[in-house]
């Protein structure tokens, strides 16, 4: 029997985790007025020195709610979101939900081109947004269904020395004031909508009746790493059993008042559920911060330390760096949850070296609301991904795929039928990641489907656990394998600009660039043992035969990562397609030509499956939107496990 059927891994549940969790009828609403009732005095937010309670919050809330229905949003409206994080962003995100309506979060960085088309998929007539991303904004009045634009000019939400200080004209207090705000022409001011003028304060804001569990509170695109971003709908449902499945993994999470570092952004699943939706279930204190900047980051560690800290394995590993350097105590951290990419062992160890509380590290996707998965807080199986959370199941496919059913798992995507058809089978949602399960349930995360390479000897070789394995090293900041259709694998390697400088002093060598230490001898060499000992333990044909030091890092302002600091591969190739082409001489145009007309046939196998299953649901009653119950319990989602798995 395997791991799968028999469920392993429940047997190996720590003793605070139950099998199975009670969900109810439970909404974000319900859990936001809980909080209110027992937290209005405590702290909700901390933005920059200055504390705003909860109940302070709902009243930004309920005025901001008044104002949007004065507009005239009404329940199942769709509201966008594109700002940075900020308490304005809190306020907005509950003042739409408690209306009944839709929230769509957005990037702030989004290029006018990157969000029309996003917008005309979900129809928004209404968005918050950023006062620097206004001018973006405009710019798709003509094309889409936008009218309003409030603006939110984050400065207003400082302490008021802060905000004095910023308007002196010092040219350093100019530059900062620049880079947080700007003037919105047309635009609705943040101020303005939560006062009196537009819609007053809200005290009669009620929540309409129909809002249940299966109610959609929330659509948030993929990041879009392998094609267009889809728009997955996340009902209340969805948010309140991944926070559910989350206290009940993290040991004490909430017993305890907390600080949680709020640096991921907001417009990501993982920064949403691990800091807006969680803060109101455990009352917690938001440290809010626009970006995730290490020095505001330190500065927060050594003199508001959070409790919580969400994260991604390069950051924990900046933080560590950090303190060290600085002698920075960072002991006042109880608990973290890594996400967004493999968590190297030697990370777990520092962290909890240096700040005595737990590191877990999780799994999932935007369409799973966060985590399915996570590792033991205690004794975890360090480089898998651990086992599934209560009340989610995990399986693999023939070709070793992974596939998720649960009750956090979304309910398809917007006005998109067919990806919905591809997307499940049987009730199981397919994630595209490639993985296996080890006898006690613990899984590990190969690599994605779609960027599994083979070689032309015919090789499969995932790329994921090389580039795992290197990314351990001090200097890599990032790497991206490659040989699709060639004769052996290479890679692609960024410097980290951070960690060269202690590299450099701890190995006895002067002082350099990241420029000049891409054709030093010391930093080939050290980053060829690397790959010796990477490829030690793969086949001779996965083993990595060449590499290239690339100048500059990937990033997200540049277009190489996602805002979930995920790699666009494409993208990369493309932008580095000389050096590939050096790497792989004359031959290397053929070899792309071969490996395009393979992906343009896996594109055509796609779609035909694609088009079957979604003729099969139309058989069977079930096409267009997948609120639809067909075949399911009531109330059931899809990728929802029945009674007898609950």
């Amino acid at each position: 029997m395997s791991a799968y059927e028999s469920q392993a891994w429940l047997q190996y549940y720590p003793e605070w985790t139950p099998h199975t969790l009670d969900y109810g009828d439970t909404t974000l609403l319900d859990i936001y007025d809980n909080n209110l009732e027992v937290n209005a005095d405590k702290p909700a937010t901390y933005f920059f020195g200055r504390t705003q309670t909860y109940a302070e919050l709902d009243r930004q809330v309920r005025a901001a709610a008044a104002g949007l229905k004065a507009f005239g949003v009404r329940p199942g409206d769709r509201v966008a979101i594109v700002a940075p994080n900020s308490p304005q962003y809190i306020a907005a995100f509950y003042a739409i939900l408690k209306l009944g309506a839709q929230v769509v979060l957005h990037n702030p960085l989004y290029t006018a081109h990157e969000l029309e088309g996003l917008f005309q998929d979900h129809g928004a007539r209404i968005a918050i947004a950023w006062d620097k991303a206004a001018p973006t904004l405009e710019k798709l009045r003509a094309t889409t269904n936008l009218e309003t634009v409030v603006s939110i000019n984050m400065i207003n939400a400082m302490p008021t020395l802060q905000r004095a200080a910023l308007r002196l004209p010092i040219p350093p207090l100019k530059s900062k004031r620049e880079q947080l705000s700007s003037p919105a022409p047309n635009t609705v001011p943040w101020e303005a909508l939560v006062g009196n003028a537009i819609g007053g304060d809200g005290r009669d804001i009620t929540t309409p009746e129909d809002v249940d569990k299966d109610t959609i509170a929330l659509i948030m695109y993929t990041s879009g790493t392998t094609g267009t971003p889809k728009g997955a709908m996340l009902s209340h449902g969805n948010l309140f059993s991944n926070l559910m499945q989350g206290k009940a993994w993290v040991p004490g999470l909430g017993d305890k008042p907390e600080r949680m570092l709020a640096a991921l952004p907001f417009f990501h699943a993982y920064g949403l559920t691990m800091n807006v939706t969680l803060a109101q279930f455990i009352g917690g204190e938001l440290v809010l911060l626009p970006k995730p900047d290490m020095s505001l980051i330190m500065q927060l560690m050594k003199k508001h330390t959070p409790t919580w800290v969400p994260g991604v394995p390069t950051l924990y590993e900046r933080i560590v760096k950090a303190a060290d350097e600085q002698q920075i105590p960072i002991k006042g951290v109880r608990a973290a949850f890594s996400g967004a990419s493999t968590l190297p062992s030697d990370t777990v160890k520092k962290w909890e070296n240096y700040t005595g509380g737990l590191l877990v590290e999780g799994y999932g996707l935007t369409e799973t609301t966060g985590p399915a998965n996570a590792t033991r807080a205690a004794n975890p199986v360090l480089g898998t991904v651990g086992w599934p959370l209560p009340g989610m199941r995990i399986k693999l496919a023939d070709d070793g795929e992974v596939l998720v059913k649960g009750h956090s798992v979304f309910r398809g995507y917007h006005n998109n039928p067919e990806a919905t058809a591809v997307a499940f089978a049987d009730g199981w949602f397919h994630t595209g990641d490639l993985g296996t399960l080890d006898k006690r349930g613990n899984l590990t995360i190969t690599g994605r489907k779609k960027h599994l390479i083979v070689t032309a000897g015919g090789k499969n070789v995932a790329p994921a656990v090389l580039e795992d394995k290197l990314s351990s090293h001090p200097l890599i900041s990032n790497v991206v394998v490659l040989g699709d259709g060639e004769p052996f694998i290479s890679a692609l390697i960024t410097l980290d600009a951070q960690m060269l400088p202690s590299w450099l002093s701890s190995h006895g060598l002067p002082k350099m660039t990241p420029a000049e230490a891409m054709n030093s001898e010391a930093v080939q060499a050290s980053l060829q043992r690397a790959i010796d000992r990477t490829n030690a333990q793969v086949s001779r044909a996965e083993s990595i035969r060449k590499f290239v030091i690339v100048p500059g890092d990937f990033s997200e302002a540049n277009g190489l990562l996602t805002p979930s600091l995920k790699v666009r591969r494409e993208v990369v190739l493309e932008r580095y397609r000389d050096v590939v082409d050096g790497i792989y001489g004359a031959n290397h145009s053929e070899s792309t030509k071969k490996s395009e007309e393979k992906e343009r046939r896996r594109a055509a196998r796609k779609e035909r499956r694609a088009q079957r299953r979604l003729g099969r649901l139309r058989r069977r009653g079930a096409a267009g939107q997948q609120g639809e119950r067909s075949g399911r319990q009531d109330g059931q989602q899809l990728g929802e496990p029945g009674s007898a798995e609950k």
